[in-house]
């Protein structure tokens, strides 16, 4: 099965993640406009009839703003926990989604979408319930997970376990201490239950990602606190102090804030 990946956005201005084989596609969140996931789908040569359902991670709008668009003229099915479809529908901007596309799912247990398998875990951050997912299909393990303040027993365990990994990693320490946030932002980004930071998720991948790990993609950068170079330049620089001579792979991308990311094919 020829599996592919895009991200189309990826920052605090939209999430949202394309993952397809050759019939259909799902989303992982929609946080950009309905007419932006159109738009982008057609640059890169694909339909919005492809997409067979959204799986959600959490009710943050950078991660659901094009789900009422989508359900209504679209009728794509959503899927995500009870918990995070209460706190969906009750946002202003949401409260028109159509019911028929609704699609509640439990954590933990794995159900069936467009020929993937898909589970949803649980992972920290300051909502009242956040999901990251692993995707299998074939002999691909595909685990996606981009906002949380720490790496919990549970979500390092679907890290390690996935062949191509989109991760978060949000921030560079010095820039987000030295920079203009106020002293409780910059708490709440930091905490554990905020977002991860470029040392962190480095240090956990260099000890603990898998033998066999294609990709990763590092993801959620913001603007304000991190670069693409400083995400980068760290992950390497702890793979090389930990001893680890990557050799071209796992291969290595940030995915870009506000557009698609280059198309990447997946082994299956």
């Amino acid at each position: 099965m020829k599996l592919e990946f895009c991200s189309l956005s990826s920052s605090s201005s939209g999430n949202c993640y394309y993952l397809g084989n050759e019939f259909h596609g799902i989303l992982v969140d929609a946080g950009i406009s309905a007419r932006s996931i159109r738009s982008f789908l057609v640059e890169l040569g694909l339909s919005i009839e492809r997409i067979m359902g959204i799986v959600v991670t959490h009710d943050h709008g950078d991660h659901v703003r094009g789900l009422q668009t989508l359900t209504r003229r679209h009728h794509i099915p959503v899927f995500t926990t009870t918990t995070i479809w209460k706190h969906i529908m009750a946002l202003p901007d949401q409260k028109k989604i159509t019911a028929d596309c609704i699609r509640k799912i439990e954590p933990l247990h794995p159900f069936h979408l467009a020929g993937f398998d898909i589970e949803a875990f649980p992972v920290s951050h300051d909502t009242p319930e956040t999901m990251g997912y692993h995707i299998r299909a074939g002999k691909s393990r595909i685990t996606i997970v981009t906002d949380l303040g720490h790496i919990c027993e549970t979500a390092a365990r679907y890290i390690s376990a996935a062949n191509f990994l989109v991760i978060e990693s949000n921030y560079d320490e010095q820039m987000l201490m030295n920079g203009p946030y106020p002293a409780f932002l910059k708490k709440r980004i930091s905490g554990n239950q905020g977002h991860l930071d470029n040392r962190h998720t480095s240090a956990f991948l260099a000890a603990n990602m898998s033998t066999d790990l294609s990709h990763i993609c590092l993801a959620h950068l913001s603007k304000n606190n991190n670069t693409p170079e400083k995400a980068l330049n760290t992950l390497h620089a702890t793979f090389t102090e930990k001893g680890i001579d990557l050799n071209g792979k796992p291969e290595i991308m940030v995915l870009k804030r506000n557009s698609p990311s280059e198309r990447i094919l997946i082994d299956s």
